[in-house]
């Protein structure tokens, strides 16, 4: 990622193929924190006398989820998701990130000369990140629902018994259109997140004295991680809810029930484990992604 109206030094399959490697390596390294972020999203007020630890909530905090989910169910279980996660950042990373250059210079036209406008690059990453995950929404349900399931009593079987049996499972019991269930606020979400992400990312380089380093990217990711999550929190609630949660019958009935029956504190739960996720996956995404490009680039030359 550049700050200017050049062309990307290597080809669009090269750009594709570096993301989706970034991004899953960085999806191995942080999906723990994701499952944390999953459970406490997840998590409604208890109520006196309904069995859950009589009104206390079951998970509290970032590293009190990682410790209750590792002590229950195995430290194996933080990586629940990870096989859709991965099928994911696959489409989603290489498609948001591999378009991103190409729309930019859309938008500005092929004559412009000079810094791309910061507003132009907010809107092309908006469109890559809505489009990306328009694509990639089947994979990002499952993932939800593979790592939402934990709070089962014995003997009760486990709904799906793996990534390739949920996407059957949901067809057949579902239907096709419920691999979209969360679409809207799973647009919303990525378009606002990778907005943050790449915009920030892209005008943090163009700033006097940030050279292409390492600690370029720390802080840019950082920054852009943190960004996202004030803005994208609420819209992440919504989003895990609904695809968690099938009771849910629309965008609005999930923003109101939460509302209603949790607070608005709720559409910040999992504040901190989310911005360690964005922000971690974000400094480790762009370095390995810098590194893979490079890589890719001394391939493709001559």
């Amino acid at each position: 990622m550049v700050g200017s109206n050049s062309k990307s030094d290597i080809s669009f399959a090269g750009t594709f193929a570096s993301s989706a490697f970034a991004a899953c390596f960085a999806e191995i390294c942080t999906i723990p924190l994701d499952t944390a972020k999953v459970r406490l999203q997840l998590q409604k007020k208890g109520i006196a006398g309904d069995g859950i630890g009589m009104g206390l909530p079951k998970y509290r905090g970032m590293l009190g989820t990682v410790g209750t989910i590792a002590k229950e169910e195995g430290l194996a279980s933080l990586w629940k998701g990870i096989v859709p996660g991965l099928h994911r950042q696959c489409l989603y990373g290489g498609l948001r990130i591999g378009l991103y250059e190409p729309i930019k210079n859309l938008y500005v036209g092929e004559n412009f000369v000079g810094d791309v406008p910061l507003t132009t690059k907010i809107l092309a990453g908006l469109t890559t990140g809505g489009l990306a995950i328009a694509v990639a929404n089947p994979t990002d349900l499952v993932k939800v629902r593979l790592q939402a399931e934990g709070k089962l009593a014995a003997g009760v079987p486990r709904r799906y018994s793996g990534a390739l049996n949920a996407y059957s499972t949901i067809i057949k019991q579902e239907g096709v259109r419920a691999l979209w269930t969360g679409i809207g606020p799973n647009v919303a979400r990525n378009a606002i997140i990778n907005a943050a992400e790449l915009a920030s990312y892209d005008q943090v380089k163009q700033i006097p004295g940030f050279t292409d380093n390492v600690l370029t990217h720390l802080l840019s990711g950082l920054g852009a991680g943190f960004f996202a999550v004030c803005i994208g929190s609420p819209v992440d609630v919504v989003k895990s809810r609904m695809m968690g949660d099938p009771s849910y019958t629309s965008t609005i009935d999930c923003f109101v029930k939460t509302l209603k029956n949790d607070g608005p504190l709720a559409f910040y739960k999992g504040f901190i484990p989310n911005f360690g996720r964005l922000g971690s996956w974000n400094v480790i995404m762009f370095l390995t992604l810098e590194q893979a490009k490079k890589f890719v680039k001394s391939m493709e030359s001559p």
